[in-house]
């Protein structure tokens, strides 16, 4: 099964109501033996104290301000048909990692139903994803509330896209450095083949944007990310409904309950 939504049991059901801290305890608990653990948590904690760019606050606002108008009646329109058509809840809400590898709530659309097998366990994605899902993944109307992220200051426009906080214990050093910005709705990665990208090289673009960041790197995304949605290329990994899980440089990837987008 490919990534979708759902609940995760135990210990990272927990973590939305963890703090930081202990959210690194629980990383460090996972990889023990990995030989990279000390390596990712040296690279979160450096990151704690990164300051959020004055300028790309101020066009973050501005254009959720702007765009979150424009974006109302489109957000009403879609509320209105998954509540027909697919029932309650509209949302989905997802425990993710931004900044400095800080915990916070994601909110999207849902795009799949909790369809179940007679053991309990959630079916595919392919299974649970709905017409109406499909698209809106593919037009990115699924993103929409994720604006409310935005101006809470928890993502950005443009950064690396929030994941899942089990990812946070299987990245190499290298990698975790994604958490040194903000993570956007639309990234340098997104642009670059979106969920058809392999882990390991949207990863590099993810630490490459890092690197050269500057708000006119961020313009240059938004404006290629249109290009992007009106193709409607990369939505997924090829024959996944939606992405697989990442399980670790060196390990296979399986199947996951989460959409990464």
């Amino acid at each position: 099964m490919a990534q979708g939504e759902g609940k995760w049991p135990g210990t990272v059901s927990a973590l939305a109501t963890a703090s930081r801290g202990a959210y690194l305890r629980f990383a460090v608990r996972r990889t023990s033996g990995g030989g990279s653990v000390k390596e990712v948590r040296e690279v979160v904690n450096d990151t704690r104290g990164t300051p959020f760019p004055i300028s790309k606050r101020a066009v973050d606002l501005g254009l959720v301000v702007a765009g979150g108008a424009l974006a109302l009646p489109v957000m009403a329109f879609v509320a209105l048909g998954l509540r027909l058509f697919q029932g309650s809840p509209v949302l989905f809400r997802q425990t993710r990692l931004g900044l400095g590898g800080r915990p916070f709530e994601l909110v999207k659309f849902r795009t799949m139903t909790e369809g179940r097998d007679a053991d309990g366990e959630l079916l595919p994605d392919r299974d649970r994803l709905t017409p109406l899902g499909r698209f809106l993944r593919r037009t990115s109307l699924d993103e929409l509330p994720t604006l409310w992220n935005v101006l809470r200051g928890e993502m950005s426009m443009v950064g690396p896209r929030p994941l899942l906080p089990q990812y946070l214990g299987r990245y190499s050093s290298e990698q975790a450095r994604r958490h040194e910005v903000p993570p956007g709705i639309t990234g340098w990665a997104q642009v670059h083949g979106r969920n058809a990208v392999g882990w390991e090289d949207r990863f590099r673009l993810d630490v490459w944007y890092v690197d050269h960041r500057s708000l006119l790197l961020d313009l240059s995304v938004l404006w290629r990310t249109v290009w992007v949605v009106l193709r409607g290329h990369g939505i997924h990994q090829e024959g996944e409904a939606t992405m697989q899980e990442f399980q670790g440089s060196d390990s296979p990837e399986r199947s996951s309950t989460e959409g990464s987008g």
